[in-house]
């Protein structure tokens, strides 16, 4: 029989009891199975069921009706579900609180883009180090993308705003499906082949893991590394990663993003050139200014207002030097001439003919030239020349009489 004293709950106090037991726990996990009853509310908020052949649970997904649109979520689809267990007091009802969605299958996808991601990581492809720098202000942009996606139209408005006339070449590739991978290697080397563009803008909208897959692709990846121009990759939304985002010389969040870092701004360029404009102006104010005071200096001295005083200043110099060169040649001159008396002067005493005006002469030989020195040179029936000291006579030799030689002992 029951107990009339014990304790009477409510529905809700029990709900509540319910609730934190449940809650409490269970932690965050993830389920798989079939949609079922799935509403879109335009609260923004996700209703479904989940089932497999046997069981269902009720799910709701605050704020993803973004995330199931992306996904073009239906009923019957195959779906992984992470979240927690909670209740929903009014109704009694326990229920899956999800935290994130996503098609069956995709952990494959995940784990392949974990492996690769490492293995391109080892070999230093995303250093920062081998990336190139973008051009300040390139002449052309290469667009690699999706000719009818929302991300192209993006892109070119965000130019035409920024800086129009930018020339822009559009290389039209497949964004998702079997095909995406191969059409996107295609078209970077198409550019890189032809030197196309200064810069390469790789860019799809936002979508699911499997809708940017191409993006992940091994193939993708190098085809960027091998590129001599540099890439930006402008891949889905600000949330969404991809193996080229990695690899690329600058990952930007999305293509409108893409845009506006890749032109900058026109009016900033304008400004810029107008202020450097200004400031080249008056540097060359200030300098011919400078030189115009200088010119003034020049002009108001004294040499430019009587060029004469100069001309004369240097005249009197010149007479200065010619009156000293003068007094210096006549005294060389004058010791010049002494040296030369003095000279003439020794010459005349050695001179033999000054010796023959005392009275004395010089005897030649007639045959030989010789003079004669000895008697013994001149033997009797010699002729000889006698030079006096003016004119000179010719002379036979009749005797010869040497001088006895002087006896010693």
């Amino acid at each position: 029989m029951a107990d009339r004293n014990a304790q009477i709950l409510t529905v809700s106090e029990l709900n509540r009891a319910i609730k934190e037991l449940l809650e409490g726990s269970f932690p965050p996990l993830w389920i798989t199975g079939e949609v079922g009853n799935l509403t879109i509310h335009r609260s923004g908020h996700v209703y479904l069921t989940l089932k497999d052949s046997r069981s269902q649970i009720s799910a709701v997904y605050f704020n993803g009706a973004g995330a199931a649109r992306r996904l073009e979520l239906k009923e019957g689809a195959e779906v992984e579900v992470y979240g927690t267990i909670g209740v929903y007091e009014p109704r009694g009802n326990y229920q899956l609180m999800v935290q994130q969605l996503r098609p069956k299958g995709l952990g494959a996808l995940q784990q392949q883009f974990e492996q690769l991601k490492q293995r391109l990581l080892d070999e230093g492809l995303f250093e920062q180090s081998r990336k190139r720098p973008l051009p300040k202000l390139p002449t052309c942009i290469g667009v690699v993308t999706s000719p009818d996606g929302a991300a192209l139209h993006d892109f070119l408005q965000v130019i035409r705003r920024r800086f129009a006339g930018m020339h822009i070449r559009i290389c039209p590739v497949s964004v998702q499906g079997r095909d995406a991978a191969p059409s996107i290697v295609a078209a970077l080397k198409f550019l890189n082949r032809h030197r196309a563009c200064d810069v390469i803008v790789v860019t799809r909208g936002g979508g699911s893991l499997e809708d940017l897959w191409a993006f992940n692709e091994e193939s993708v990846a190098r085809a960027i590394v091998a590129s001599r121009i540099p890439v930006i990759s402008a891949v889905g939304h600000e949330v969404d990663f991809t193996i080229a985002d990695f690899v690329a010389d600058l990952r930007c969040p999305t293509p409108s993003a893409a845009a506006e870092l890749v032109v900058g701004q026109q009016s900033d360029y304008v400004e810029r050139l107008e202020n450097l404009g200004r400031r080249l102006n008056q540097s060359l104010e200030l300098r011919v200014g400078h030189l115009r005071s200088r010119v003034q200096r020049c002009a108001s001295h004294y040499v430019f207002r009587e060029p004469m005083h100069l001309v004369r200043n240097y005249q009197q110099r010149v007479d200065e030097l010619a009156a000293r060169l003068g007094r210096q040649l006549t005294q060389q001159l004058g010791r010049e001439e002494d040296r030369l008396q003095r000279l003439d002067s020794h010459l005349r005493l050695l001179n033999p003919r000054s010796v023959l005006t005392r009275g004395y002469a010089i005897l030649l030989d007639s045959a030989t030239g010789k003079a004669v020195r000895r008697a013994a040179d001149a033997p009797a029936g010699s002729h000889l020349r006698a030079l006096l000291a003016e004119g000179e006579l010719q002379l036979d030799v009749t005797s010869n009489e040497t001088a006895p030689e002087n006896s010693h002992g």
